[in-house]
């Protein structure tokens, strides 16, 4: 049995960031201003199925951000291709695409946190639930002893087994390969954010994402969203295909791989799970349902979940994104998902007519609404009034069972 003020249950991106936004000290090495450092317990998962495989993280913002000396990489320009070959390159400055490797990321936050702020424990969490006076995490470690874990607040990072009712789900699912090639291949200063030059699903729409760590070195992706993953031998096909047909980059090894699947859906994921449990990340709804990108997002909910337990407020995350922010991604994935708008055609429209900083800072609920008048007048205009006419009289439902996304890709 264990008491703490803050019990954080999962160690991906939310909950190290939320320990890290708890535990460091503030400008000039000072410590957080509030009644005093809170007690912090990690309940992670132990090694094996539960703990996910590492993963790349990648988010836009300016330079000098809490995690650039831990980058992989970043880069200022950034390209979109049609399924034509037709390429628009743009800046998106003073913003820059950053890369993060989420091993680096975990033990950067760890260490930061200094001996003794956090205490870390690996078990398999079987139940979260409040308790008077605060809340408790029940579980098991890796040796069977059973946990207990008694906070005045828990946050829980794990995402549900089942999604929330939507009218809308795809799944963005990808898997990616990196390559180390025998010739320069790739342009390390330019992102492919989308390539569209691969064939296209029946439904939903597919792309390839390069990476580039260098002229020999990069992680190319294929992406998709669908209605359900591919297999790997599916997904490795499609990656052969767009590295020798499209790419033509000849002569490489697969030094490592990385695969996972995301729901887009218009689901409301509740941020709080009782009087003294909050959900943080994806599981508080830190995804953006349009283009899957959390980083940002669960930065924004866990610094200022750090705020109020600093100030002594009910720490009830925020929404990651604006209530208009989420009604346009409804419309945006009700009108993909029936086929009314033509995803590549979409997307490279937006890339084209729109400046590429303003559209990363609607991408991330940053714009006015001006700006995002301007942004929907760039859109097939009469299909999304369309969809935006029937999505009140649509009922929300869960997905069936091939359309689920499990906490595992």
């Amino acid at each position: 049995m264990m008491d703490t003020d803050v019990a954080v249950v999962g160690g991906g991106a939310a909950g190290l960031s939320l320990v890290h936004h708890l535990c460091a000290p503030g400008p000039g090495g000072r410590p957080q201003a509030g009644p005093g450092p809170a007690r912090v317990v990690l309940v992670d998962a132990p090694a094996g199925p539960l703990r996910p495989p590492e993963r790349t993280w990648c988010f836009w913002e300016e330079p000098g951000g809490d995690w650039d000396d831990l980058l992989l990489r970043s880069w200022d320009r950034l390209r979109v291709r049609g399924p034509d070959g037709a390429a628009f390159t743009g800046s998106p400055g003073p913003l820059r695409y950053k890369m993060l490797r989420s091993d680096t990321f975990a033990r950067a936050v760890l260490e930061r946190a200094g001996a003794g702020a956090v205490t870390r424990v690996e078990a398999a969490v079987r139940a979260v639930r409040d308790r008077p006076g605060g809340a408790e995490v029940l579980g098991v470690t890796a040796a069977g002893r059973r946990l207990r874990v008694r906070a005045r607040w828990v946050f829980d990072s794990r995402r549900p087994r089942r999604p929330p009712p939507a009218r809308t789900l795809l799944l963005q699912h990808f898997r990616g390969w990196f390559l180390r090639t025998e010739r320069p291949a790739f342009d390390p200063t330019t992102v492919e954010l989308m390539d569209f030059r691969v064939p296209q699903p029946r439904h939903g729409l597919a792309f390839g994402y390069v990476l580039p760590l260098g002229t020999h070195r990069a992680l190319v992706e294929y992406t998709a969203f669908s209605a359900a993953p591919l297999s790997t031998a599916g997904y490795d096909r499609a990656l052969r295909h767009y590295v020798g047909d499209v790419l033509g980059i000849g002569r490489h090894e697969v030094t490592g791989d990385e695969q996972g699947v995301i729901p887009m859906s218009d689901g409301r994921y509740p941020r709080r799970a009782g009087h003294s449990v909050f959900r943080i990340g994806a599981a508080g709804g830190a995804t953006r349902p349009s283009t899957g990108y959390t980083f940002a997002g669960l930065q924004r909910q866990t610094r200022a979940v750090a705020g109020a337990l600093r100030e002594g407020r009910v720490p009830l995350p925020p929404a990651a994104y604006p209530r208009r922010a989420m009604a346009m991604d409804a419309v945006v994935l009700r009108a993909l998902d029936t086929g009314r708008i033509d995803g590549p055609a979409f997307f490279t429209a937006l890339f084209r007519t729109v400046p590429t900083e303003r559209l990363l800072r609607f991408l991330d609920g940053g714009t006015h609404l001006l700006e995002e008048l301007g942004i929907g007048l760039r859109t097939p205009v009469l299909p999304m009034l369309r969809t935006v006419a029937e999505l009140p009289v649509l009922a929300r439902g869960h997905a069936p069972a091939d359309r689920r996304e499990g906490n595992r890709p």
